[in-house]
């Protein structure tokens, strides 16, 4: 493997070298075109004097033998126009600008030959070379290009035309004389295209015009359309805001009669309505049949006026416009009746909205009275929730219901019937509160035990769960009380009786 890299590195050596001399050669080339200075554009105006600079930034290692500037026109060849060598003096061959052109500094500089151009003209706009003879490198060059700026007249107009079915020209749009060519655009929403020529113009200056082509009718009559000129030499766009003329024959339309003529009736109007370009100038009344217009018709300009309506206005009317374009009409018959037609105006239609109106709003007001009341019934009623809060239950004494024990000893199977006490009163049906006493018990009381122990039973006992049974219920104090018995829950008139023992 070692033996195989060994084989190989001449190989690479060579490209390696050989990459590095044409990065070398590149950079030289490079750099030896950077060292002639000068601007890549100039413009002027005609009749100013223009200065092309030129120099050799870097002279180091390089003989600087003679310095030459020529000129290539757009059309034609290349010509020198001025030479210097530090031996001579400088040089100016036969060329356009002869007698116009000369070094900038008087002797000329060899490491700065720039030059002037007095008086130029259009015709000067070109390519100039500033082009060193050195030595050992050969010949070094720059190129300035030569600007000639002229501000065009700009104009624009509209075309009269007359409606019809083919493309013409409706708008025209100029730039003359300017350099270099202005560029020309439309605005509008006329349905159309455009076309743009270049024409050369005096003194090497360029005329651009353009056209504006569509098939004009009369809904275009006055629509808008611009002209928009963009040039070098001016700061901001120039519009041409215009409207376009399109002439077309009248368009007629008789207005006024609503089918409602009937004998007597009076002061009815027809009105001869008509757009036209140019204005009409002729608007004539006549009737179908050809025979006069009645003497109860009136007529004036484009209105006419039947004073009172009979049997001679039961005709057809024709209004008849002309103008330069065209002649157009237009008629309508009209029809005597004997009795006048009911009329559906807009009082008929208000009146019917407003009593449509009325008993939607009394709709409207019932129900909201209806629901008001059934509202304020429900609340004196009592329906739905208290809007108070209920006092606290009191406690009742319900001692009088409560059986009396005379005997407070435990009643044997001995003692005799006389002598045990029964209270003769049925007491109402005891409801014991669950609640009550278990809220009391359970603070003292095991859960486990609460089965085997009664309420009133004196702690301290054994467990009767060893199958001992608690000794009986011995009151030793007659106004004592069950610590149940005054449990103040009202359920109604519900109570916890007291354990009795018979």
């Amino acid at each position: 493997m070692a033996r195989h890299d060994d084989r190989n590195w001449p190989t690479w050596t060579k490209m390696i070298g050989l990459l590095c001399l044409v990065a070398s050669i590149l950079t030289e080339h490079e750099a030896s075109g950077q060292r002639v200075k000068v601007e890549p554009e100039v413009s002027s105006y005609p009749g100013q004097t223009v200065n092309l600079r030129c120099a050799f930034t870097d002279a180091t290692g390089v003989q600087l033998t003679m310095v030459t500037w020529i000129y290539e026109p757009k059309d034609g060849e290349r010509m020198n126009i001025a030479v210097f060598h530090p031996n001579y003096d400088p040089n100016y061959p036969e060329s356009p600008v002869k007698g116009r052109v000369s070094f900038a500094q008087n002797p000329p500089n060899l490491n700065s030959p720039s030059i002037q151009i007095s008086d130029v003209r259009m015709t000067d706009e070109g390519r100039y070379v500033c082009e060193y003879a050195t030595y050992p490198s050969g010949n070094e060059q720059g190129i300035t290009q030569l600007v000639m700026l002229a501000k065009p007249q700009n104009s624009a107009s509209t075309v009269t035309v007359v409606a019809g079915t083919k493309p013409v020209v409706v708008a025209r749009c100029e730039s003359a004389d300017g350099r270099p060519p202005a560029k020309l655009t439309w605005m509008t929403t006329a349905n159309g295209n455009s076309t743009l020529v270049e024409k050369p113009g005096a003194d090497n200056t360029v005329t651009v015009s353009s056209e504006y082509r569509m098939i004009p009718t009369a809904a275009d009559n006055g629509r808008d359309i611009s002209c928009v000129v963009n040039h070098r030499t001016q700061v901001k766009p120039e519009s041409f805001p215009m409207k376009l003329t399109v002439q077309y024959p009248p368009k007629v339309t008789i207005v006024g009669y609503d089918n409602n003529w009937y004998v007597g009736r009076t002061n009815a109007v027809l009105t001869c309505q008509a757009t036209a370009n140019p204005a009409p100038y002729s608007v004539i009344w006549k009737t179908m049949s050809g025979i006069a217009i009645p003497e109860t018709v009136q007529i004036k300009n484009n209105e006419l006026k039947v004073l009172k309506v009979d049997e001679s206005v039961n005709t057809t009317f024709i209004c008849e416009v002309m103008n330069r374009i065209g002649t157009t009409r237009d008629q309508v018959t009209a029809i005597v009746r004997g009795t006048r037609r009911p009329e559906k105006g807009p009082t008929t239609g208000t009146i019917i909205g407003a009593i449509i109106g009325v008993i939607l709003l009394l709709a409207i007001v019932g129900t909201a009275i209806a629901m008001y009341r059934k509202h304020r019934a429900n609340k004196l009623n009592g329906d739905g929730p208290p809007k108070y809060k209920p006092p606290p239950p009191k406690k009742k004494n319900n001692t009088a219901n409560r059986p009396v024990h005379t005997n407070p000893a435990p009643v044997s199977d001995s003692t005799p019937l006389q002598s045990q006490n029964y209270s003769t009163q049925s007491p109402p049906e005891p409801v014991t509160d669950l609640d009550t006493y278990n809220d009391d018990e359970d603070a003292g009381a095991p859960e486990y035990g609460r089965e085997h122990y009664y309420s009133a039973a004196p702690s301290g006992w054994d467990d009767p769960g060893n199958s001992e049974v608690p000794p009986p219920y011995m009151q030793t104090n007659p106004d004592r009380r069950d610590h149940n018995s005054g449990s103040n829950i009202n359920h109604g008139d519900s109570f916890v009786s007291e354990a009795m023992f018979v």
